[in-house]
């Protein structure tokens, strides 16, 4: 099926009576609607009588609003049908605008010409079959054109003390510094019936009333066959926006350039170049927008969204283990001072575990869509990823990816996989001082004083490279290896230590996966996950070289030192990648004085040493040639082992 097929199959699901929302999930839209979000509530009675206007809390703002779909751009914008602008609903507005006769522009929008027009499509909506009772209690209460007045009245609207006008900009709970026109306005309108819902964004029958009234008009449209249903149905006006979030006026669909090449060279008309139904095309979009509001994901101008045929809960696509499941049972195992690799083990087993539950909510004929749209300019949106899987598929391919890429993160702390954004940020991003403002606005706890950021168009395409490797099994893209090889291979150019061991996890995560896909033979689960005694590859043990002296050297420091020294393990670190023989030869004279510092404790570091010595023949070991990325893993886990082992007997002495 193609994702218009289960776009529909979506809408009929939640469409269906015996579908139930559960709390804090997002309703549907109905049909011909859409949202906004309002500042001012207007209370008026059944009879269109003004009964207060108060101010809409942020938390609330969100407001489901009648919409035509037509659109609101140009000297006379369509308004909306019903909830809408200052400028739109307010007769009076233009009389308290603090707007100057010579700064009436050509390219200004003319607020009596907007109301007329808003008025026209209200007194049309209501003189109709499909008129409602709030309808017409707005019409009644907007005819006196006294809205500004009384919002002012009510202390919502700000004046300039010594004109009476209108200030130019407005402070709302809900929004800042807007524009006084701007303003949205939602209404209220209390019945005689007490139960009847006094709320018109929250009005069933409203709602049907609109969706009825507006089809009826559509109706008078051209028909053509539909390519989505497969029947004559009436063509719509235009598509509709407010899909994504970062792009509100960016679409889908669109052939109204008459002009350019959108169509022209390969069809006469739009009718020829596309046909999608009224019907078609509301529903498609009632369903996508509410997969959008319910789960969708935002790497730079992509929107991603993920989602199975019955709506059934899925693993997070691009989340680390620890939060791919989205509840309280965290998939990682905190302290793994005990041995590696029972603690790898009992990861690999948690993980099965937790898909296996999960797969049993499936049913043989369950797929999985999953779906990338990407705002690439104002007006326009592209589909830069879809595709389809059989829910079994899904769950063996990201079960792989979190088993293959699994590392032991912070010295052994805890096991987990990385997410998508983790491995894009740290493959193609830089390290920047941290913006303490942003970060106190967006409420984030963090200390850190330089953080990794990547540019967002870099982020975007970096994700449509990586996603193929969790959804179709594939190898991690050379070009990231690669990335993260030499940014793991710099230390110095990381003034955060955090940010530095970060990159070294998630290169070895991903040199993992490489390794087990290279190799193209079963290994246990926990392959490489911990130190490997019996590995005697050259990379891999002259990074266990790098990872002893770089611990014995930190160790003989004074608490003084450890904040404002580098290690020669990592001052070298860059040109020992590259030529291990020479640089080894470097950093371990200059190792000798700090070991001798260490005086008894030095023994276990010449032993440990020699250890790794002895594993290499003499051409490996003068064998001057760059380090591949397993070096990287040698030098993690052996310093995850010096870790271990040191706490083992710090317990023991205690």
């Amino acid at each position: 099926m193609s994702w218009t097929s289960e776009l529909l199959e979506i809408y009929k699901y939640n469409c269906s009576s015996g579908r139930k929302f559960s709390d804090g999930e997002p309703e549907m839209l109905p049909i011909a609607h859409s949202t906004a979000n309002a500042q001012i509530e207007v209370t008026i009675s059944e009879d269109g009588e003004f009964r207060g206007a108060s101010a809409v809390e942020k938390s609330d703002a969100k407001t489901v609003i009648p919409d035509t779909g037509k659109a609101r751009t140009g000297k006379k914008p369509t308004p909306y049908p019903l909830n809408d602008c200052l400028k739109y609903v307010a007769g009076d507005f233009k009389q308290f605008s603090s707007e100057k006769p010579d700064d009436n522009k050509k390219d200004k929008q003319d607020p009596a010409a907007l109301h007329s027009l808003y008025m026209e499509q209200l007194k049309a909506w209501n003189n109709s079959e499909y008129s409602h009772k709030a309808v017409k209690a707005v019409l009644t209460y907007l005819l006196k054109s006294t809205v500004i007045y009384d919002c002012i009245k009510s202390g919502i609207l700000q004046t300039d003390p010594k004109t009476g006008k209108l200030m130019a900009s407005q402070n709302f709970a809900s929004q800042k510094n807007i524009a006084a026109d701007k303003a949205f306005v939602r209404f209220i309108v209390k019945y005689y019936d007490i139960m009847e819902e006094s709320r018109t964004w929250k009005n069933k029958d409203l709602q049907k009333c609109f969706t009825d009234y507006n089809q009826s008009i559509v109706n008078k449209n051209s028909w053509q066959v539909c390519s989505v249903l497969g029947e004559e149905l009436p063509m719509p006006f235009s598509y509709p926006m407010q899909i994504i979030k970062n792009e509100a006026k960016a679409k889908i669909f669109s052939a109204n350039d008459d002009e350019g090449f959108t169509y022209l060279g390969r069809f006469q008309n739009q009718e020829q170049a596309m046909s999608i139904s009224y019907e078609a095309t509301q529903k498609l979009h009632c369903a996508l927008r509410w997969l959008i509001d319910s789960q969708s994901m935002y790497f730079g101008s992509m929107t991603l969204i993920v989602w199975a045929s019955m709506l059934q809960k899925l693993p997070k696509l691009c989340s680390d283990s620890a939060n791919m499941f989205g509840d309280e049972e965290e998939l990682e195992l905190q302290d793994s001072g005990n041995d590696e690799s029972s603690t790898g083990k009992m990861y690999c087993s948690l993980l099965k575990k937790r898909i296996f539950e999960c797969g049993k909510k499936f049913n043989l004929n369950t797929k999985v869509m999953i779906m990338g749209l990407d705002a690439a300019n104002q007006g326009r949106i592209s589909i830069s990823l879809y595709t389809e899987l059989n829910s079994s598929d899904y769950l063996s391919n990201i079960e792989k990816w979190h088993l293959h890429t699994a590392w032991n993160r912070y010295n052994g702390k805890f096991i987990s996989s990385f997410s998508v954004y983790e491995i894009v940020r740290y493959s193609f991003g830089t390290e920047i001082k941290a913006d303490k403002q942003k970060r106190r606005l967006e409420n984030k706890k963090s200390d850190k004083e330089y953080v990794v950021a990547c540019p967002e168009e870099i982020v975007n395409n970096a994700v449509l490279e990586l996603l193929p490797c969790i959804i179709y099994n594939k190898p991690v893209p050379h070009q990231i290896l690669q990335n993260l090889y030499y940014k793991a291979s710099n230390p110095n150019s990381y003034k955060e230590e955090t940010n530095f061991y970060r990159v070294v996890e998630i290169a070895c995560g991903m040199t993992r996966k490489s390794v087990i896909d290279n190799e193209k033979i079963d290994r246990e689960d926990d392959y490489l996950m911990a130190y490997e005694p019996n590995n005697n590859d050259r990379s891999y043990l002259y990074g266990c070289l790098l990872a002893i002296a770089d611990k014995a050297e930190g160790e003989s420091y004074s608490k003084e030192e450890r904040n404002n020294t580098t290690t020669n393990a990592k001052r070298y670190w860059a040109a020992f990648a590259q030529r291990p023989f020479k640089m080894w030869g470097i950093i371990r004279a200059n190792l000798t004085p700090y070991l001798n510092k260490l005086g008894a404790g030095q023994i276990k570091y010449l032993k440990r040493i020699d250890e790794i010595m002895n594993k290499m023949s003499s051409d490996e070991y003068t064998d001057d040639r760059k380090l591949d990325n397993l070096y990287l893993l040698g030098y993690s886990h052996y310093m995850t082992k010096m870790f271990n082992e040191d706490m083992k007997k710090n317990e023991e002495d205690n």
